[in-house]
């Protein structure tokens, strides 16, 4: 066998272990194991998945800002906004190189997945940190913005201008969800006001709490197939679920 022959094998077992690697790495999940994944340890407050393709997943980070991974997990790398606190994230479903993070007095855009980020803050007024944000799957140049003072916001040509939808909560709205049918149609749960719905994108609010023993909502889930059935998870209270007449 010539050096070059012996030369060539080795690269090219090389090249073939790396793509088995490569190959390996998209599963990394346990089987009904959780599996720690990164990364650095942080002290994660919001996750998004790319839905086109959902081995590319962001973290944001408590302090250090949004880690980007591309392969399920296997590797994190910095995408920017280094030093913010990260509250919350929500990527573009139709275009998922553009995804936007809340973080104290501002919401930054990036349109390049995590390469560079905008602050995007016009219209956001009296505002201490964005907490909550949900984009329109039909018209994702709307988004909402949830406020820690208990504004609620909003955005049509992809926050560059927002503003106030005239939500009035005593808390800051932790959590948005928005129908996937009848956009218009949002939830935004309070972290002690309970739950408010509106029916034309904003315009009226309807504290909607009946039968709601724990008002401090953490999270808002919508039935996907049934969008008048809705989830809020609540501060120490469980579970509870609503079905709301068509």
């Amino acid at each position: 066998m010539s050096l070059r022959t012996f030369t060539w094998r080795i690269l090219l077992l090389g090249l073939l272990t790396l793509l088995t690697m490569s190959q390996a790495s998209e599963v990394s999940a346990g089987n009904n194991v959780w599996t720690n994944i990164g990364p650095e340890g942080g002290h994660i407050n919001a996750l998004t998945i790319d839905p086109q393709h959902p081995s590319t997943v962001y973290a944001g980070i408590w302090f250090g800002g949004v880690f980007k991974t591309t392969n399920g997990g296997w590797n994190w790398v910095n995408a920017g906004l280094t030093n913010k606190r990260i509250f919350a994230l929500a990527i573009d479903p139709q275009n998922p190189s553009t995804v936007y993070a809340g973080t104290f007095y501002y919401v930054f855009k990036t349109t390049d997945g995590g390469g560079n980020w905008t602050a995007v803050n016009t219209g956001l007024t009296s505002i201490t940190c964005i907490t909550a944000l949900a984009i329109d799957p039909h018209n994702t140049n709307t988004v909402y913005a949830g406020a820690h003072n208990g504004g609620a916001f909003k955005t049509t040509n992809g926050g560059w201008n927002w503003v106030n939808t005239g939500l009035t909560s005593s808390d800051y709205i932790e959590a948005l969800a928005i129908d996937p049918q009848n956009t218009n149609t949002v939830y935004a749960g309070t972290g002690g006001d309970g739950v408010f719905k509106t029916t034309d994108g904003g315009g009226n609010w309807t504290a909607v709490n009946a039968g709601l023993t724990n008002t401090k909502i953490r999270a808002l889930a919508i039935d996907l197939q049934n969008p008048n059935t809705v989830y809020a998870g609540t501060l120490g209270g469980g579970v509870f679920v609503i079905s709301f007449s068509r």
